[in-house]
């Protein structure tokens, strides 16, 4: 029987903890949001968002359109939601932890917080049939450590067991993590998780350092530049950090030529180094890419085994932050089961 990756990996029982929600928006929403809001953007400017190429327009300037011009009402932020939560699920996706960044919301957008985690959380409860999902609150990294701390307040004064955590995230270069210890300090001592964007821009490997020693992440996105460091790589090991790596992303096919990307991009080596990684899309909708490719690129790009994909699951589901140990190893024997299923077919 002939070996079809693409039907294999669709069917793997995955789950995202790495995914924005202004980057799951649909072209068709994307117009739709835009004409009710007066079209402030023209044809030619969305379509260009959802043109890929060699040359890529960065996703920050569209969220920062979003918050600008479209998202006018929590109801906009339910119908991106259940549209990703129901995307996520056509592939298989049964848990997902997804980003928004509240402070565009609240500042830009003019929408209270506790209106627009309302509009979310009721998206996530009206598809919880289907999928499991919770909320990541992430920092914008270009603006004030003290609206980050102003962020995570928000939190702390409307906690919900839904929104689970806090990230950071947007431009890593305009926003060292070291800017957002308080912001980090509260969100740990009010239960929060934490992670951080960090090492994804060929920025320098102390930001991952700071992320791990000062912010004290329970998980890293991205981190490619780890490698770059054998005591903080060592480091990482020994507290068990697992990396949410993005194999579209758009950082190394903007530097490396199309021929040398998937063989120099750090993905490719930070198994064999000794670091727990999975798959996530990060941005589908720009980086036109899906959960199921997301698994497939693993495979096709950087050369991992099928087995290599099975340890992906099971890093997945230990970084998993729901608290919930008897569904976890349910995951982990319906993850088991599955693989050993399409060995024995494909052998």
């Amino acid at each position: 029987m002939d070996f079809d990756l693409e039907q294999f990996c669709h069917g793997i029982p995955k789950i995202e903890l790495h995914c924005h929600l202004y980057g799951t928006i649909r072209k068709n929403t994307f117009i739709d949001l835009n004409k009710a809001a007066g079209s402030p953007l023209n044809k030619q400017e969305i379509e260009e968002f959802y043109f890929r190429g060699e040359k890529p327009i960065g996703v920050l300037r569209i969220f920062r359109a979003l918050d600008q011009y479209l998202i006018r009402s929590p109801n906009d932020l339910y119908r991106i939601t259940s549209e990703y939560l129901e995307f996520a699920h056509l592939h298989n996706v049964h848990y997902t932890e997804f980003f928004w960044n509240p402070t565009g919301t609240v500042k830009v957008s003019k929408i209270p917080y506790l209106d627009a985690t309302n509009g979310i959380l009721k998206a996530m409860k009206d598809n919880e049939h289907k999928i499991k999902s919770r909320l990541i609150n992430s920092i914008d990294r270009e603006a004030s450590s003290e609206s980050a701390t102003e962020m995570v307040t928000w939190m702390i004064e409307n906690k919900n067991p839904l929104v689970i955590g806090i990230g950071i995230d947007y431009r890593e270069t305009l926003g060292p993590p070291g800017n957002f210890i308080e912001a980090y300090n509260l969100a740990k001592n009010a239960g929060l998780k934490c992670t951080a964007h960090a090492g994804e821009f060929g920025c320098p490997s102390s930001y991952i350092k700071t992320a791990v020693e000062d912010l004290k992440v329970d998980r890293i996105d991205h981190g490619y530049t780890v490698l770059e460091d054998e005591l903080l790589l060592e480091a990482c090991k020994l507290k068990n950090l697992i990396f949410t790596v993005v194999p579209s992303n758009s950082y190394y096919l903007r530097t490396l030529s199309p021929d040398e990307w998937a063989k120099k991009h750090p993905i490719r080596f930070m198994k064999s180094k000794g670091l727990k990684i999975f798959p996530n899309t990060d941005d589908p909708a720009f980086h036109q890419v899906t959960p199921t490719k997301s698994w497939m690129m693993m495979v096709e790009c950087f050369d991992y085994t099928i087995n290599d994909l099975q340890e992906f699951v099971l890093n997945s589901i230990e970084a998993a932050w729901l608290n919930n140990e008897e569904l976890k190893e349910e995951w982990r024997t319906r993850c088991n089961n599955y693989f050993e299923s399409q060995k024995s077919v494909h052998q």
